[in-house]
């Protein structure tokens, strides 16, 4: 059964519902804006199936730029009610600069909070008196280090996130195969996560489609109930046109 949780202020991460098992967690779209200079603003719409994003990032010195991310997270339930839903808001700041004249450098430090929750009714029957729910809130911190080739209708980027995953007030009765998740989560709280990401823009000079396909690795706990990849497609926004390459 698919089950999405995800983050209210991040992070992350979120939930998705991908299978017939409980996950806890799912990653986001990277925000990877490359920005060029002072003043540029950066901003994409992003999403699938089963979430939507706004990310947004700002050049506010020549070397020093901000980003923020937030996004929901709404697979929708099974046939037999199993499903689960979240929201995220992620900030960051960072360093920049252009290594070249078509190839940029950033790095930021994120930081965010999160809910999530899991909701299987069909394991009511076989657990009496339990709801089948599960919830927590969620921290996600690290740095994101972005390099890039960046042209006036081309942009190609890889990426990666080093995070930490904790998560905190879990709550609810879900007994999935015989295990208490509530239990199963709290012993599994603390995370690291290694998430490398490729990301791919074209279309005019300040208006891009973008493609974005990532992994998530858990150097902590490699058989942790979350889903290890993601793929996304949006609109991207370039709104300084002096810092588009020729």
């Amino acid at each position: 059964m698919n089950n999405s949780n995800t983050a209210l202020l991040i992070i992350f991460c979120a939930i998705a519902l991908t299978s017939c098992n409980p996950k806890f967690y799912s990653p986001n779209t990277q925000n990877v804006p490359l920005i060029g200079s002072q003043g540029q603003t950066n901003l994409t719409l992003s999403g699938n199936g089963n979430q939507a994003e706004f990310q947004g990032a700002y050049g506010v010195t020549d070397k020093i730029a901000v980003m923020a991310n937030f996004g929901f997270f709404f697979p929708p339930d099974l046939d037999n009610g199993n499903g689960g839903s979240g929201n995220f808001l992620e900030l960051g700041g960072g360093y920049y600069k252009a290594l070249s004249e078509k190839i940029r450098f950033e790095t930021y430090g994120i930081v965010g909070f999160g809910s999530i929750e899991n909701h299987l009714p069909s394991t009511v029957s076989a657990n009496p008196g339990t709801k089948g729910d599960i919830s927590a809130k969620a921290l996600r911190f690290g740095f994101q280090p972005n390099i890039g080739y960046v042209s006036r209708y081309f942009t190609v980027a890889a990426s990666s996130r080093f995070v930490s995953l904790n998560y905190n007030d879990i709550q609810g009765d879900l007994i999935f195969d015989g295990v208490n998740q509530i239990g199963y989560l709290r012993s599994n709280k603390s995370n690291f996560l290694v998430e490398p990401a490729l990301t791919i823009r074209g279309g005019l000079e300040n208006i891009k489609l973008q493609l974005q396909f990532g992994y998530s690795a858990n150097l902590t706990n490699s058989n942790f109930r979350q889903d290890n990849a993601w793929g996304t497609v949006g609109l991207n926004f370039n709104l300084n046109k002096k810092v588009a390459a020729e």
